[in-house]
């Protein structure tokens, strides 16, 4: 059961975004986020679990904080949490991140990971566990929270882009991006009209897809990962509220 909360991390952390843009740089498109707290009901199989996302702005732009802790009977199996913070800044050409730490005491084995995204030098360095490793920036990249930010900004000013890079763990993946239409979503916050963003990496089976409000700002109000078409994972909004600005 371990694994499939090692998988869902990948799909839910970062869901919630936040659009920032730093002094001095030129930013095409003004829609942003404004930052908030959100709290997700999680299902995968028979267990159940939560998840608290708040997104807050700072003097150089905004911060993503993420937890994931099992719920109900899940307590009894499965100890520890899933704990992400991410940061991001705005230019011209999108969403770009500057640094992301993890840590997933969740899993069977604990995980820690933190990247430095150096744009200046087209580099970026991260470490897991014990390992460096370091990448050359030939092209945008994201991590794993990182590329839910930017589907939201694209939503936000009406743009779409079908591929990404993603650098999950140590190791970097394509993934395709795809709208598959609108349709109406029931979760315990309220009746949304939603927007359907489905995205796999390629010659993947697992396809997960983020039900994206307009009215709360393309906000996820529902998640789902199917693997060979059936459904592993969902993950539902049951509270929103947005915060101050910050500084």
């Amino acid at each position: 059961m371990s694994q499939r909360w090692k998988k869902f991390r990948f799909v839910v952390i970062g869901c919630i975004a936040a659009m920032i843009a730093l002094p001095g740089e030129t930013v095409l498109a003004e829609a942003t986020i404004v930052p908030h707290e959100a709290f997700y009901k999680v299902r995968i199989s028979i267990f159940g679990g939560t998840m608290r996302t708040t997104v807050t702005a700072t003097e150089g732009g905004f911060v993503s904080r993420s937890v994931i802790k099992p719920s109900g009977f899940a307590r009894l199996l499965m100890r520890g949490s899933i704990e992400e913070r991410s940061e991001f800044m705005l230019d011209a050409d999108g969403i770009r991140p500057l640094h992301y730490a993890s840590s997933d005491t969740l899993s069977k084995k604990d995980k820690f990971m933190t990247f430095d995204f150096d744009w200046s030098n087209e580099r970026v360095s991260g470490r897991i566990n014990d390992q460096d490793f370091t990448f050359e920036l030939d092209r945008e990249v994201h991590d794993r929270v990182s590329i839910q930010y930017e589907l939201m900004y694209k939503l936000l000013n009406g743009e779409t882009n079908s591929e990404y890079a993603l650098l999950d763990g140590a190791r970097l993946k394509q993934l395709q991006v795809s709208n598959i239409g609108t349709k109406i979503i029931t979760t315990p916050f309220g009746k949304f009209e939603a927007i359907g963003i489905q995205h796999r990496a390629k010659n993947s089976s697992r396809v997960s897809t983020l039900w994206c409000a307009e009215a709360l700002g393309f906000l996820p109000v529902l998640i789902e990962q199917h693997r060979d078409g059936k459904r592993r994972v969902r993950a539902v909004l049951t509270h929103y509220a947005p915060l101050g600005k910050g500084p």
